[in-house]
This record gives structure tokens, sequence and C-alpha cells, in this order.
């Protein structure tokens, strides 16, 4: 233990053992997806936190602890965005810097970490989590990528709680039972209250599990997903779409989506494209829902657009993708940040942002809402397009640059959370895979079409309606842990301007009375 201490004195060896230990939560995403680990992957770093000789110390272990979790979780864009990666990583690491701070203050030995003090931070510190993954939700600092409630994406009772309260519940519920694993390992004196707040978040998950709504069967729908594999060229790729596409003739099916970027030109701008695509709906007897990335000819700039073909051609309906990838498809702050260009494969030209969400209608009564890409981290665009009507979610992507990375695994299984927030089915359709389609509860539907997949898959899609309380009352966890973290600055705001008494001083002695002595008579 002596040479353990000797070895975290050095500034450098503690930021370096605080980077690794904020990278083991890593291990609980696809592709590994060892989802339990998550609920205990997070105490090595609140225990290093925790020892933090001072507070400043524990600010510099969550920043290096949050520079770890971002490298790791992002570490399949090093080959694009090469150093870049590692600024971004360091940017975002300073998020965590605070909640290391809390964990300090609230369980560290010299502070006495009482039975009161561990209730706190298994409040407190949940709630600063999701602060930090609020703020870097922001799609400017690169989205909801890798929150830690997606690792539960498999696990059917958090799917049933995410339902209730989306993704950021299940982050809350991970953080409180690792803060009270961490105190059970480090706090012994006070393993009551957090024994009793895994009872409650055992109790809380069964609640779930027995009261939450589930989705009501309302139909079924065959849809399905072409994805061409990796095929340099667009017009290569067009081909390949069509000669897959023309395989699901007679198959019955109701809709067929193509990936991101599966056509190359706008089609206003090519008719023989358009005819092309109308020709496969009338042998498909489906609507094909395409995505064109181009510059458009009808205004300036290069879109991202999901765009449905008829019989007759386009409809008409057409989604123009609202938030795109830093530095994949713009780079935020150019004149300053132009230079990532020259590092890496950063967007040479951004691309153009839509103005709103779009639900479109496939076919006979078939209503869909289209997201492109890495929307589909983002919660509150499919809960506003399942409160908007939509019958089905359906996700284009394209990860062919990460193809031998976890990103295509991470990607998919986005799908599961977005479809149990919601209690509507997902289709996730890509290029070069992984595709993948869930039911309403977050249940994947048949067999997932790999990364090494050329192929068109057939799912039988069973419907839903009804509106689960995540829709209906959105990021509800998320205000309660600001009011939380609200409520705690007031407190300690008013502690700290509270007049202290000054320690009375030593009592004085008490003076000595000089009794005159009465005077004798004389002799």
């Amino acid at each position: 233990m002596k040479t353990l201490d000797r070895r975290l004195a050095s500034p450098w060896r503690r930021s370096a053992l605080a980077a690794l230990a904020g990278a083991l939560p890593v291990l609980a995403y696809p592709a590994p997806a060892l989802w339990w680990w998550a609920y205990v992957a997070l105490v090595p770093w609140l225990l290093l936190a925790r020892a933090a000789p001072t507070g400043r110390r524990a600010l510099y272990d969550g920043w290096s602890g949050g520079f770890g979790f971002m490298l790791a979780l992002h570490h399949w864009l090093l080959p694009d965005l090469n150093v870049f990666t590692l600024v971004i990583a360091a940017l975002l690491g300073v998020l965590w810097a605070p909640w290391a701070w809390l964990a300090h203050r609230y369980l560290a030995a010299g502070a006495g970490a009482s039975r009161a003090r561990v209730v706190v931070a298994l409040l407190v510190l949940p709630s600063a989590w999701l602060a930090v993954e609020l703020v870097r939700s922001w799609q400017g600092l690169g989205g909801p990528w890798g929150m830690l409630g997606s690792t539960q994406w498999q696990v059917a009772p958090a799917l049933r709680l995410a339902s209730i309260g989306g993704v950021w519940l299940l982050s809350f519920l991970v953080v409180a039972v690792n803060v009270a694993a961490a105190v059970l390992v480090a706090v012994p004196s006070s393993r009551a209250p957090a024994v009793a707040g895994l009872v409650a978040t055992a109790a809380a998950t069964s609640a779930a599990w027995v009261w939450a709504p589930r989705p009501d069967g309302d139909g079924r729908t065959r849809i399905a997903v072409v994805q061409p594999g990796v095929i340099d060229g667009v017009d290569r790729r067009f081909d390949r779409e069509e000669q897959l596409t023309r395989r699901l003739a007679g198959q019955g099916v109701d809709l067929v989506v193509w990936g991101e970027s599966s056509v190359g030109y706008d089609l206003a701008a090519r008719p023989d494209l358009a005819g092309r695509l109308a020709a496969l709906s009338r042998s498909t007897g489906a609507d094909i829902l395409v995505n064109v990335d181009a510059r458009r000819s009808d205004r300036p700039g290069i879109y991202k657009s999901s765009i449905l073909v008829g019989p007759q051609g386009p409809t008409g309906d057409r989604y123009d993708k609202m938030r795109l990838v830093p530095f994949g498809e713009y780079i935020p702050a150019r004149s300053l940040l132009g230079w990532a260009t020259s590092v890496g494969k950063a967007a040479g030209e951004d691309r153009r942002r839509g103005a709103e969400q779009v639900v479109m209608h496939a076919g006979p009564g078939l209503r869909i809402g289209p997201m492109v890409c890495f929307e589909t981290a983002f919660p509150d665009m499919s809960r506003h397009l399942a409160d908007d009507g939509a019958d089905v979610l359906v996700a284009q992507s394209s990860t062919s640059s990460f193809q031998r990375s976890w990103a295509p695994a991470q990607h998919a299984s986005l799908g599961a959370l977005r479809a149990a927030e919601t209690g509507r089915p997902f289709v996730h359709a890509t290029l070069t895979g992984v595709s993948a389609v869930y039911d309403a509860g977050g249940r994947r539907l048949g067999a997932r079409v790999g990364t090494s997949a050329s192929t068109a898959a057939v799912y039988e899609v069973p419907l839903a309606h009804g509106v689960t309380p995540y829709v209906r009352f959105g990021d509800w966890p998320v205000h309660g842990s600001l009011l939380v973290l609200v409520a705690l600055g007031l407190t300690e705001g008013a502690r700290a301007l509270r007049p202290r008494r000054s320690a009375p001083g030593p009592l004085a002695p008490p003076a000595r009375t000089v009794r005159e002595s009465p005077a004798r008579p004389g002799r």
C-alpha cells in the first residue's frame, strides 16, 4: 500500500492511472457488450477521486478520467481525425472534473464519509453524471454517442425502464449502483445507505417490469433492408442496390429501405435514376426510401436527404438531415478549426441542415419517421417522431469508414433503446452493416446483417400504438437531476455564507479580592 501511495504521489502517474480508470467502462459497450461490467466499471475511478489528497487533485483525476473515457469510446475515429481525436477527448474530458470533485467531497475519508454524506452522494453523483451527459449531448460537442445507459440495450428490464425515463434514467441508475459499490468497498462504516440504494434500484426495476405499460399490438408490416456492402463509386453502388431490390419482387414487402448516401445524385437533376427507382417500386409493390447525398438543384449546398419514391417517382416526401456529424459533415467554427482537414478526413465542405422533422406516408396507412446516421443517438428526435404519429422509426446509416471497428455494432444497438423509449419498432438500415430491426419493446427481430454481407433482408415487423411515459413526459430524469444540483448549490452556498461563531477565548482567572484586616487597637 505504501508503494502504491508513493507511485500515486507522482502527478503524471496518477493522471495516467485516472485515464485508465476512465477508459474501463468502454468494455460494456458493443462490440465487447459486457453489459454487466457497467455496474462496477466506475468504481476504480471513484476510489481514485475519493483518495485524492486535495479537492484540486480530484479535479485533475476527473479531467484525466474523462479524457480516457472519451478516447476509449471514440478510439475508432483515430484513423480519420488523427491527433484531433486526442484534442477532442482532452476538451470534453474537462466535463468530468466537477463530478470527481463531488466524489472526493462526499466520499473522502478525511471529510468524514458519514452515512448522511453517503446518502447525498448516492443522489448527487448520478445527477452530476447526467449533467455531464446533457452538456456533451449538444450536437456541437459531438452529440450523445456513448451515454452510459446505452450499455444496457440488450437487457430486458433496462429496456422497460427506458420506456419510463429514457436512456437518461438508465445512466442515473448505473452510476448510482457504481457509487454504492464504491462505498461498500471503501467505506465500511456507511454500508447501510449503500445497501439501501441497491435495494431501491432493484425495487424500481422490478416495479417497472411489472407496472410499466407495454406497447399494444396493432397489425404487422413487411419491411426490407437493402445493404449493398463496401462498393467504391456511387454508380456501382446504385447498380448493386438496384440488383438486390429486384430480388424482392413477389415477397409482399410494404417498404424497402436503402442506407445513408445510397444515391449520389440529386434525383431532380437525374430523372433517369428517378425512373429506375420508380420501376423498382412497381416491380416490388412497395415504396422505396432512399437517401440522397448530393448538391441540390433547387437550392445551394449539399444535403443528406431521405426521399420516398413510389411507382410514379418521388412522392414529394423528403427529410433533410438536421443534426450533422461534427468534422465528418461540417467543421464547427471552420475559420478557427479548418486546419482539421489537413490532418484527417474532415469535411471539405459543410453540409446544409434541414429545418424540421417529417413523418412520411409510405403505402396504405403506414407512417414512417426517418432519421439519418447519428441522429439515432438523440433520444428527443425519435420521441418527437413517435409523438407526431410515426408507426415505424427508420434510420438510414453508413459506417463504411469504420468497418473493422466497434462503431457499426454500437450504432446498431441504439435502435433497441429508441424502440423501447418510444414504443415503436425501429429499422436500422446501413450501406455496409450492421443493419438490424427491433420491435416496439426493443427486442431484435430476426438476424442482424453483419458488415461482411451484401444482401436484401425482409423482416416481419409487428406494429404498436400507445404512448410510453417517456414520450409523454420527456427527459424528466435530467430535469430532476438539475434540480438536485441546484438544491445542492444553494445549500452549500448558504453554508459558506453562514457567519461562523468565533471560538470563546480562555477564561480569565477570577480576580483575587484583597480583604483589609481590621485595624487593631494599639497597645
